[in-house]
């Protein structure tokens, strides 16, 4: 079913000692969907996730709970982050850790042609430090403490004070590169997305970059410079790596000609590093660039940006054991503009869900398969002439269907789901003014009731196939009560919105409500 057309997209490697939270939650999910959906079109699709297992802050958060990192990070991953993928139905293909022998290998290869070509040199450094971030602070995000912290440098980000570090360090030349990255946003301007994230990196490079410090001597939880082991590479150089050490750069050329570039899809407070740093490391190797940096916005409870230190992160969990994990991706991908910022708030979801899921999607669903049930015995039956408004249904079907194509193309969930809601309100007002239950009382009605009800069956077999990525679990069911052969992954999603698909003569099964009645 492979179109050849790499579609490679990643999120990003997440910091395991941050326990998941919805807006990890919510980039995962968003990054799976668009995969499924390119995927079930035919294109040769790569996920990829991960844990950035190294850096000071993991280093001290072992030390403090008396373990070793490496038992420290195994105990996170295999309690936190990999049971989230199963939490939220995520089909990844790989999941990297920075601590794998694959990874290590490959960065000290990397680091090292960057060696070679000139462009790392050795210097002294000294700057003020946010361990939090773990990150040297550009002087916009070092402000003055207030309270305890009265008198110190802290970080804006974190309020916390800033540790003043004096190393002799391995810089990258990250200055050479300047005007090779506005030539790039130039030349290609959906490089960043969306346009609010590639205005700021823009004018970030035109202000000017400094070298990069790309090594650390004070610790050694991290990958050894290969040419000088009192030095660890930076957590930062050796996380933005994943991206290429796991589609096997350096050791598996096949694979990486196969599937780089990327695609990255990333929270915007780490926009630059994913739009600045890590391209120009890729020009310096001699390697294409990523295929395109998205930043998609916070999630914001109560008006502020989830924290872990102010313990404000939800855990998907809270919503998933309640809602379920088709509602969890269903809410997060149509209710925020993808790239702008989105409040979550319980009320809205709870809403959401009552109307456009259990009213709106699930009535639909339940109701059809039980007419046909009731009137011709679980059997669809044949469309015998199509007048203007089922021609009219039809429209509306092929039209989603493209529609969401192409916003699925602009990374836009959000509008995708959108275009494909216009079916189910379309149905649900195609059921109310063509009234199929008194069309069943009057026996020479009898071809016009299988026309109506051939309509609202096609339509839902069209709805389980386009809303399959985003809600695989409700779609699944109601493709097995739609009778259909072969598995709903395998219908190709680009040519959904044709019409005819599902033969008549096929039995329906009774189905259970995909969208349960919450308790409030």
């Amino acid at each position: 079913m492979s179109t050849g057309q790499s579609f490679y997209i990643t999120t990003p490697i997440y910091y395991p000692s941050d326990l998941p939270h919805i807006g990890h939650g919510y980039t995962t999910v968003a990054v799976d969907a668009l995969a499924r959906w390119h995927r079930q079109s035919g294109d040769d699709t790569w996920m990829l996730t991960g844990t950035d297992e190294h850096g000071q802050k993991m280093l001290r958060a072992a030390a403090a709970n008396g373990v070793t990192p490496q038992e420290w990070v195994d105990k996170l991953v295999t309690e936190s982050w990999f049971p989230l993928l199963e939490t939220l139905d995520v089909a990844n293909d790989d999941f990297i850790r920075t601590t794998q022998p694959r990874h290590e290998e490959r960065v000290q290869e990397f680091v090292k042609a960057l060696y070679d070509r000139g462009y790392i040199y050795a210097g002294e450094y000294e700057a003020l430090y946010c361990v939090g971030c773990e990150e040297f602070k550009p002087e916009a995000e070092i402000v003055d403490g207030t309270g305890a912290f009265e008198g110190l440098k802290v970080c804006a980000i974190h309020s916390k004070p800033l540790e003043l570090l004096q190393e002799k360090n391995y810089f990258f030349k990250l200055s050479e590169f300047q005007d090779r990255l506005l030539e790039l946003y130039k030349t290609e301007p959906d490089f960043v997305r969306p346009e609010s994230a590639r205005n700021e990196v823009v004018s970030f490079v035109r202000s000017g970059l400094k070298d990069l410090s790309i090594s650390r001597s004070a610790f050694d939880w991290g990958i050894t410079v290969p040419w000088d082991p009192s030095h660890v590479i930076y957590v930062w150089v050796d996380a933005l790596l994943n991206y290429a050490t796991a589609v096997g750069y350096g050791t598996d050329p096949e694979q990486f000609e196969r599937r780089w570039p990327a695609y990255h899809v990333v929270g915007k407070d780490i926009l630059r590093f994913h739009a600045v740093i890590w391209p120009a490391m890729l020009m310096a190797a001699g390697l294409d660039v990523p295929r395109g940096v998205f930043a998609h916005g916070w999630l914001l409870v109560g008006g502020e940006k989830m924290s872990k230190s102010k313990l404000t992160g939800i855990a998907p969990t809270e919503i998933t054991d309640v809602f379920g994990s088709d509602a969890y991706r269903f809410y997060f991908l149509s209710a925020i503009a993808f790239g702008q910022d989105g409040s979550f708030s319980w009320e809205d979801l709870s809403a959401r869900y009552q109307a456009e899921l259990a009213n709106g999607f699930g009535n639909l669903a339940s109701r059809t398969t039980a007419m046909i049930e009731r009137y011709f015995e679980g059997i669809v039956p044949p469309a015998a002439s199509y007048e203007p408004g089922d021609l009219e249904i039809q429209r509306i079907v092929a039209d989603a269907a493209t529609a969401a194509d192409a916003a699925m193309e602009r990374f836009r969930p959000d509008e995708a789901i959108g275009a494909i809601w216009t079916i189910v309100d379309a149905l649900n007002g195609y059921i109310t003014d063509n009234e199929p239950w008194v069309l069943a009382k009057d026996d020479a009605q009898r071809a016009r009731l299988g026309t109506v009800l051939y309509t609202a069956a096609e339509g839902l077999r069209a709805l389980a196939v386009l809303l399959s990525p985003f809600m695989p679990e409700a779609t699944a069911k109601l493709w097995a009560a739609l009778g259909h052969d072969g598995r709903l992954q395998d219908q190709p999603l680009r040519e959904a919105g044709a019409w005819g698909v599902l033969r008549p003569g096929t039995s329906v099964n009774g189905l259970a409500p995909l969208f349960p009645r919450v308790e409030q």
